[in-house]
């Protein structure tokens, strides 16, 4: 039984207004679901938009032309989708909606909160949506299990907590991911500078093991896509997540995602289970989406034990902070390690550290990249090579600033030397003659040493670009981004 038929759903509707609730049964009434189920979702609209329509003129009240439009929409969106958050998901500015109670909504528009004037009709409403979410993914939310992370077919991330946990009702949060950007195209968006683009794609080819931190809502996942774009196609990638949320586009992916106990409480697979079942699947990289306990110490492991070029995510407010984070989630595990040993493990299996960054305006960017310099039997300590430093916000609230790089430590040159990448000029690296390159690599643009302008960079990640492709590796020399 769902939760919203354990609800109270108050008095029927009444069939003299333009109550969705009502017209949805009569449609319910009126359709045959058998032809229903041979049609794809777009014949689907079009034939219950058809029906509706025809309840409507015999029943329906008088209605303007557009009252009656948007009426058979949200009746619709009601019987197909989920309802009123449908048009929500169909506009690609949105980035995060808040359901706090039935009404009560917000949602996130190029980095800003705002309240909206959109709600569900009842409790019982909001609970029906929450239930048809959850069950597409077989997984269910109740007095006995109030909360769940769940995903739609779409892609979209969504949590649900509800009453007693929640003392303001039903909260639904839907994390929306926009499609994958290339590295050039968050280049021209200001979320970093071309000369860090070309020395991150040169880490990933060089097969560096790669940590990106950052607070919630900083665009780790998208920047991560972007990321493994430089992956080449030809490498076996295993990724791992609680919520299934990373787009990589390369052919050979395998996509493995946790599982939650049952209603018994039992047959839960957590991420360190996939971690380490992925290790017995020959993969060149993995990537773990998240990493927030014990499967911390098994991450570390598979980047010391041959697999190279993996890529975590990991939740901190500093790139010095993720490092101590690691370590402190890398005890959690059950076998007891010493400090010592895991900082050694640290050591030699972090190789850079992404940290991500929301500013005041709500624009996105990596605020620092720093590459571990330390080793074995040694505290660990980060060199930080990019940092973006801030001027003072005036009076229009747009962060400005600049992009300031240094010179990367030798023994990281002569990895990525041997590994045949380029080291970009800003970061030290000898200018080629024009024209020449590593083998496969672009040669490196010439750009002003040590510093390159960032002017009103817009929010990260942005509204969905039609033109796009999907992925690839950073603009083409001398191409303004």
């Amino acid at each position: 039984m769902g939760l919203k038929n354990r609800k109270e759903t108050g008095p029927e509707p009444q069939a003299t207004g333009p109550d969705v609730g009502h017209w949805r049964q009569r449609l319910l009434e009126e359709v045959n679901l058998d032809d229903l189920a041979t049609l794809d979702m777009a014949q689907r609209r079009a034939r219950l938009e058809k029906v509706v329509g025809h309840i409507l003129t015999r029943e329906g009240p008088v209605l303007s032309t557009r009252e009656r439009a948007q009426l058979v929409r949200r009746i619709v969106d009601e019987a197909l989708g989920l309802g009123v958050l449908e048009p929500l998901l169909a506009d690609p500015s949105v980035t995060e909606i808040m359901v706090n109670g039935p009404d009560n909504v917000y949602i996130e528009r190029l980095g800003k909160l705002t309240r909206i004037d959109v709600g569900f009709a009842s409790d019982a409403q909001l609970y029906q949506t929450i239930d048809r979410i959850v069950a597409q993914v077989n997984r269910r939310v109740d007095e006995s299990s109030p909360m769940v992370d769940a995903r739609l077919p779409t892609g979209e991330r969504v949590n649900v907590i509800v009453p007693p946990l929640s003392l303001v009702g039903p909260v639904l949060t839907i994390r929306r991911f926009p499609r994958p950007f290339r590295m050039d195209e968050l280049v021209s968006m200001g979320a970093l500078d071309e000369h860090t683009a070309l020395l991150l794609g040169a880490f990933v080819r060089a097969r560096l093991n790669i940590v990106i931190t950052g607070g919630t809502g900083t665009g780790k996942t998208t920047f991560l896509n972007a990321l493994s774009g430089f992956a080449p196609s030809s490498e076996r990638i295993v990724t791992i997540e609680d919520s299934a949320e990373l787009q990589l586009q390369q052919d050979h992916v395998i996509r493995l995602e946790s599982r939650p106990p049952n209603i018994e409480g039992e047959g839960a697979i957590t991420i360190r289970d996939l971690v380490r079942n992925a290790l017995r699947m020959r993969p060149d990289r993995v990537i773990v989406g998240e990493v927030r306990g014990a499967e911390t110490l098994d991450m570390l492991q598979a980047m010391n034990t041959g697999h190279d070029g993996s890529m975590v995510t990991v939740h901190a407010n500093s790139a010095e902070d993720s490092i101590y984070r690691i370590e402190t989630l890398a005890s959690m595990s059950e076998v007891k390690i010493p400090y010592n040993a895991i900082r050694d493990q640290i050591n030699n299996a972090v190789d850079a550290v992404i940290f991500l960054d929301r500013a005041v305006d709500g624009s996105r960017r990596i605020g620092e990249v720093a590459v571990v310099s330390s080793g074995r039997r040694e505290s660990i300590e980060l060199t930080p090579i990019m940092r973006f430093e801030m001027e003072p916000v005036g009076l229009d609230r747009v962060v400005r600033g600049r992009y300031v790089h240094q010179a990367l430590p030798q023994e990281l040159v002569t990895k990525l030397m041997f590994a045949g990448e380029a080291i970009p000029a800003a970061f030290g690296g000898a200018q080629r003659p024009a024209g020449q390159g590593p083998v496969g690599r672009p040669p490196v643009s010439p750009g002003p040493a040590g510093q390159a302008p960032v002017n009103n960079a817009p929010p990260w990640p942005p509204p969905q670009n039609p033109s796009g492709n999907g992925r690839g590796p950073g603009p083409a020399p001398g191409e303004a981004p």
